[in-house]
């Protein structure tokens, strides 16, 4: 009688403790995961919000150099070095600084910069990424990926020393003739810094990112479709060009405009071997036209960053980021929507 009285209270005793057990334990993870999800939502807010910031704060403080110029700002009239002189020369007390700036010669060579270096990174990155991940040997493929990486985390003054002390003197000793220095030696001075060498680097610094997009885009065209089209007899190449490459256009265009929001921002590599000059490269030029020195507006800002406390210089600075930062915003929402119409075919990239 002892023991049978014991026995359902035994019996008992242990399944009721483990659901204890897995209901306390349940109602912990539980917990524990929603204090991640709001932990996370909160990084995610505050990231957000350092952005907000950041762009309110650039563009209130370059409002004034906009305000005083109007379009203008973004015109060509004068010599870009001599406005921001006058600038740091001129009356140092509020309501006689001088804002006068014409942004014209820096917004050319941007533009000339970033986009031959956006249409060779282009083609370049497009037969790398085809030659990886359809041509190319596993054991090619295993040494080629590490590569493009750790090109792609290499510091941009590493570049920018390899062009000023290698590239730039090679080019100016072997491609400038003096005959063509003396031709243009009284409207700007030719070296071996100029627009082709900055474009050369910079596609040597977006083309990693470029091939890596391209790469892991092709990796997600579904085999059935390239199976199905060499079924059909189509031969590889060409399946890879109707095919694959078709199918991936959104993420190619996404990879363009990730890289030209990168070569957009570049300041220290290009004021190294860009000639720093606020010259706007003329294509009437001819050939001369690639050896002629521009300045970006990255780098415009590295030039005069030690001159930010004056006044109106300072505000110019803030003007030129704000161009940059809202450009770069734009560029990040294209390439957003470019990499949606994948989603129709179940790829993300």
């Amino acid at each position: 009688m002892f023991e049978s009285s014991n026995a359902p209270r035994s019996s008992g005793s242990p399944s009721g403790g483990s659901g204890a057990r897995l209901r306390l334990f349940g109602g912990g993870a539980a917990a524990a995961e929603r204090r991640g999800e709001l932990a996370l939502g909160a990084v995610a807010v505050g990231v957000l919000a350092v952005i907000g910031a950041m762009a309110v704060t650039v563009l209130v403080k370059g409002w004034p150099s906009f305000a005083h110029n109007g379009l203008a700002w973004f015109g060509s009239g004068g010599d870009v070095t001599s406005q921001l002189g006058a600038m740091i020369n001129g009356p140092k007390t509020p309501g006689h600084y001088v804002y006068h700036f014409r942004a014209w010669p820096l917004i050319w060579g941007t533009l000339l910069t970033t986009g031959m270096a956006v249409l060779l990174g282009m083609i370049v990155s497009i037969f790398a990424a085809v030659f990886i991940v359809e041509f190319a040997p596993s054991r090619v493929r295993a040494v080629i990926d590490p590569v493009i990486r750790l090109l792609a985390g290499v510091p941009s003054v590493v570049y920018g020393l390899i062009g000023i002390l290698a590239i730039a003197p090679w080019v100016e000793h072997n491609l400038i003739s003096r005959e063509r220095k003396r031709s243009v030696e009284y409207v700007v001075q030719l070296t071996g810094a100029n627009v082709s060498v900055a474009t050369l680097i910079l596609t040597l610094m977006i083309v990693p990112i470029m091939v890596a997009i391209v790469v892991s885009a092709l990796e997600t065209v579904p085999r059935s479709w390239i199976e199905g089209s060499a079924a059909l007899g189509v031969n590889r190449w060409r399946t890879t060009w109707r095919v694959s490459l078709r199918t991936v256009r959104p993420a190619i265009v996404a990879a363009a405009v990730l890289a030209t929001a990168r070569a957009l921002g570049e300041a220290i590599m290009l004021a190294m071997v860009s000639g720093g000059v606020p010259f706007a490269p003329n294509p009437l030029d001819g050939t001369t036209f690639f050896f002629e020195p521009v300045r970006t507006l990255a780098s415009t800002i590295i030039a005069y960053i030690d001159s930010v406390e004056v006044v109106p210089v300072g505000q110019t600075l803030y003007a030129i980021g704000a161009v940059l930062l809202f450009s770069c915003g734009l560029l990040s929402l294209a390439s957003w929507a470019a990499k949606q119409p994948m989603k129709r075919y179940g790829i993300r990239a």
